[in-house]
Formats: C-alpha cells, structure tokens, sequence
C-alpha cells in the first residue's frame, strides 16, 4: 500500500503539468486552444502519453459526437426551425410574461438534451431576440432564464453537452488502471442520466418562476437590451407595425381585375408584401400585376384595418399563413434599412422608375429624409444621396441587389441561405438520427454522423456548410486535453491524490457529503479551466475517490460530469459567454442570480444519484 501512495516522477510531471494548465487557463494570457496544445506537445515530449495514442482524442467518440451535433444543430437553423417555434411560443404565452419565460425556456432545455449547449443558445438567441421585440420584454429577464434551462437540460442524455460526451470515453479509459479483479465501468446509456436531468430543469424553472426572476426584475438597468432592428424598431421610427394576413379574392370582390398598383392606391388600403397568382407566389410583386378570384394577397397592418377592409371588399382572410408560411419565415425575409451612398446610379430616380419590385423584387415602405419619415406616394419619391430606404424582401434578393453598391444595407440579415422548404426533411433525419442513437445498439457518434450525412446528402445543408458550422476551438480543446486524463490515469496521479484526500478526512465521513465536495470542486475547477478541462482532470481522481471509500465509481464519475456545467456565473461557461453581453449582465448580477441556483443544482445532482445508485 505504502508504494501505491508513493508519489513517482511521473505523478509529479501530470500533477505540476495540470496545475500549469490551470494557471494559464486562469489569467488567460494564452487563448486556451492554445494552451490545450501545448499540454499535448509537452505529454508526448515527456513520454507520459505513449506517442502512438498521443492524437487518438482527435478521433474519438466524443469529439466525433460534438462536431455532428454542431451540424445537426445548423442544419436545423437553416430550415427555420427556430423561427417556427418563436411564433408558437408566443401564441401559447398570449402575452403573459411569466408563461412566456416558463414555457421558452422548458423547451430550450429539451431541446438541449439532443444537441450541445452552446448550439442551443446560439439558436435560441434569435428566439429570445424575437420574443424580446414582439413582446417589450427585456432580454436580461429572458436570457438568463433560458441559459439554465439549457445548462440543466443538458443532463437529460449522454449527448447533451460536452462532459456527459467526454464520460464514457473516460469511464472505458480508467479500466486500464484498475486493480485486477475489479468490476469493469461500463459506458452509460443514452437515457442514464434522465432523472437527474429532469430534476434540474424543473428546478431551473421552478427557480425563475418563484426566486430567481424576481432578482432580475430588481436590475436597474432592465431597460430592455434588445437588437435595434426589429419590429418594434420599425414600428417606432416608422410606423410599420402589425401582422402579417393572407386575403383571398372572392368572386364578388372589386379587386378581380384591378392592378397591384391600383389596389395600393385605394385609401384604406394595408401594405401589400406577396401575391400568389395561379401557381406563382412571389414578395414584392411589381405594381401592373393583375388580381383574379383566388389570388392571395399577403398583407400587413393592424387587424382591426386589415379586418375592415377584407369585408369591405368582400376578401376572406387569414391570420394563419397557409399559402405565404416560407415566404414570410424571419430566416427568408423581412424589413431591412438601407442607405443611398453618393455615388449611387438611383440618385434621382423613383422607385416607379427604378423598377424595384420588377427588377429587384424589393419593397420600398418608407424612407428617412432629414429625420423626415416619408409614407404616402412613397414609390414616386426622387432619391437623394443620404436617404435611408426601409424595404421588405427575401434576404437573397437583398443581397444580390445591393452588389451593385447603389445602396449599402445597414440592418444584420442573414447572409446565407436559408432554406424553410427543407424544414420537414430535417426534422424527419433529425428525428430517425435520435431513435438510432436512444436505442444504443450502435455508438451515439455513428448514429449522430449518419444523420449529419442524411442532411448533406438531401440538400439542407452544403459541405462547407458543416465545415463552417463546426466550433473548431471547441473539438482542439477537447481533443488535446483528453491525453492529460489519460496520463491522470495510467501515471497513478488520480490514485495519489485520491488516497491522500481521504487520509485527511475525518473517520466515518458519509459518503454523500464526498460527493457534494467533489461537485463543489469540479465546479471550482470549471470555473477556472472550463467544463471540458474540468471533466478531464477530475473524472480519474472521482474513480480512484469512489473504489478507495467503498462507493461507486460510475456514480462518482457522473457527478463530475454533471457538475462541470454548474457555473451560471461567469463566462467560462461557453453558454453564459454568450448572453452576458446581449442581456448587459454585470459580474454582481450574474453571481447574486447564479450563485445560489449552482448551490442547488449541485444538492439536486447528489440527492438523486444517490437514490438512482
């Protein structure tokens, strides 16, 4: 026993080598990728991590199933997806806040249990944008919230985020270092950890529903931090407000055989986005299109304006968008600004003139002269050097006519394609892809890389596409971090440190009052080197913890796991990183809201793994 204990030169190089990593990782003067690499130069300069296995972390199961769930997650962001769900959370929410908050952020943790945390908010953060701008609810009472949810729901299955990835990788690793005739650690099921993550999603939104939320209200600076390119933007600069209606010509309507141009002219007229004509639908139709019995108008306004006019004109209409649905999806189209430099060719000219629904599929609504908002008989306006246009279209045809350079838009719109029509394809591979990985016959990476080539090859995404799509930083740190486990492990450093923890613990100390004490450090140390680091680091020395106090190993190793993703307080929690700025979160506010939510979810991850093992 007493050489077991003895500490090597071996332990002594992972053990100084780990408390370098922290270091650097704690000042941040390296990027952290960077630091991640230089770890694995110096395992395999000083032979602590065989040569031959030095790189096998690149093409492990782990790092394998992190980069399919970043493609799998784009792939889904380019059908709309996210989009749908805004329009239907706020029907379900009919204005309520707290319904609202509750039901957005329930399912953002669902969905954050079939892909990685930071994939999640990334798509969410749109959403949140969205419900933010419709709503006039701040975004710092709506992004926290959602963040833990997503944090929480994260341990929900084995691919929620990059520990519970990283586990079983390491749980089939620390079987080369057991002592012969101890049982074997088997990797975990997709469904493992269901219970524990069920139990801390409710606890997220019970906590915000009744503690956490009223803490935000207290911030002073809740203003409401929201994007300024939005409907309530436009609403307020230019009186563009309302929904979006599908009005179908009956045979009686006075409409059948007028021109577009005509029907804008009328005085109580909506603004008229889309018409479907036969089998041909289009955005900003040209002003001499004709409107038969069965076209479709796609119009916006106010629904008491919209409703009076569709009776007076013997219109039947439709808040549910049936015929325009991908045309007025937010990912494919929408209102944008923009502004006529001085060598613009449109100096001068009409919109009439210029043909820009004819020729450039846009739709001019108003334009901002001196501060002047310009409305009625829009179309016939001369252009001068200095207007700012504010314009409806599909975002490519935005694109591609402001490659000429005769006007510079000034509103963030998504430059790639988007593709809405695809949206049923995706959610079908993206639905098989979950049952073939929830059946656990082939491993979740298999699975998950066969529903990112079931997207490529139906056309929802493009090759570089994926590529693009993949958080390079994020697979290089966990690739090169994933040896220091290993030599953790194989040098006998975990077993050290973990008999020598127990010498110093009282006699007879339970063994749940362990394992809150090492998910509180796996939370210290993931605050300073990041959940994936954590993970690495602390998953060997909770095994070698568990088998020296008589516990189990596999319970102690998921507390880990479950634990490195507890930081709601600072930005090294790549989920947290990217809403402290949109929400204007200070330090203060996230300790004050996040500090006492990691205290619980940390008694909530002890309390059932304890009943469940």
């Amino acid at each position: 026993m007493e050489n077991a204990l003895t500490l090597t030169s071996d332990m002594q190089l992972v053990l100084g080598l780990t408390a370098l990593t922290m270091v650097l990782f704690l000042f941040e003067r390296i990027r952290a990728d960077v630091v991640a690499l230089v770890v694995l130069v110096l395992l395999g300069l000083t032979g602590l991590v065989p040569r031959e296995d030095l790189y096998n972390g690149l093409a492990g199961n782990a790092v394998i199933s992190v980069i399919a769930t970043m493609i799998l997650g784009a792939g889904l962001d380019r059908t709309g997806a996210l989009n749908r769900l805004a329009a239907w959370l706020l029907r379900r929410a009919d204005g309520v806040e707290q319904r609202l908050i509750l039901f957005t952020s329930a399912i953002a943790g669902l969905n954050s249990s079939v892909m990685q945390n930071p994939s999640v908010m990334a798509l969410y953060l749109p959403v949140a944008s969205r419900l933010s701008s419709r709503t006039g609810l701040p975004l710092s009472r709506l992004l926290l919230p959602i963040a833990a949810a997503i944090v929480m729901g994260g341990g929900l299955t084995m691919v929620g985020n990059s520990p519970l990835i990283l586990l079983n990788d390491l749980l089939v690793s620390a079987n080369n270092s057991l002592p012969s005739g101890l049982m074997t650690l088997k990797p975990l099921p997709m469904f493992a950890p269901l219970p524990i993550g069920l139990a801390l999603l409710a606890a997220a939104l019970a906590y915000f529903h009744f503690f956490g939320g009223q803490r935000l209200h207290e911030n002073a600076a809740d203003a409401g931090v929201t994007p300024a390119r939005t409907e309530t933007y436009f609403a307020t600069a230019y009186g563009i407000e309302g929904e979006v209606y599908e009005l179908t010509v009956t045979a009686d309507s006075p409409l059948v055989g007028m021109s577009l141009r005509e029907t804008e002219d009328l005085h109580d007229a909506p603004l008229i986005l889309a018409l479907k004509t036969g089998n041909e639908s289009r955005l900003a139709p040209p002003g001499d299109a004709r409107i038969w019995v069965g076209s479709v108008l796609g119009v916006m306004g106010a629904r008491p304006a919209i409703t009076d006019f569709a009776q007076n004109r013997f219109l039947r209409i439709s808040a549910r968008l049936r015929e325009f649905a991908d045309l007025f999806n937010p990912a494919r189209a929408g209102i944008s600004e923009a502004v006529i430099p001085p060598t613009s060719t449109f100096i001068g000219k009409t919109a009439t003139q210029l043909k820009l629904r004819r020729q450039h599929n846009l739709r001019l609504l108003a334009i901002n002269r001196d501060k002047q908002v310009l409305r009625e008989n829009v179309r016939e306006q001369p252009l001068r050097a200095g207007d700012l246009l504010v314009l409806h279209s599909i975002w490519t045809d935005l694109a591609q006519a402001a490659s000429n350079r005769d006007f510079v838009p000034v509103t963030d719109y998504p430059k790639a394609e988007q593709r809405p029509h695809k949206f049923k394809i995706a959610m079908t591979i993206f639905g098989i892809t979950m049952l073939i990985a929830l059946s656990s016959r082939i491993p979740a990476s298999l699975a998950l890389m066969t529903g990112v080539a079931g997207m490529l090859i139906t056309g929802v995404l493009k090759m570089d596409e994926a590529y693009a799509a993949i958080n390079w930083k994020t697979v290089f740190l966990m690739a090169c971090l994933i040896p220091l486990g290993w030599a953790m492990d194989s040098s006998g450093a975990a077993a050290w440190v973990a008999a020598h923890t127990l010498d110093r613990l009282p006699e007879g100390t339970p063994h749940w009052l362990i394992e809150i004490s090492v998910g509180l450090l796996t939370t210290a140390f993931s605050l300073v080197i990041s959940h994936v680091g954590a993970t690495i680091v602390m998953v060997p020395i909770a095994i070698n913890l568990a088998l020296a106090a008589g516990s189990d190993p596999t319970a102690f190793a998921l507390i880990v796991a479950l634990s490195a993703s507890n930081n709601f307080m600072t930005a090294s929690n790549p989920v947290m990183s990217m809403i402290t700025g949109p929400a204007g979160y200070t330090a203060k506010e996230l300790w004050k809201v996040g500090g006492p939510l990691s205290l619980l979810y940390t008694g909530i991850v002890v309390l059932v793994v304890n009943l469940m093992f």
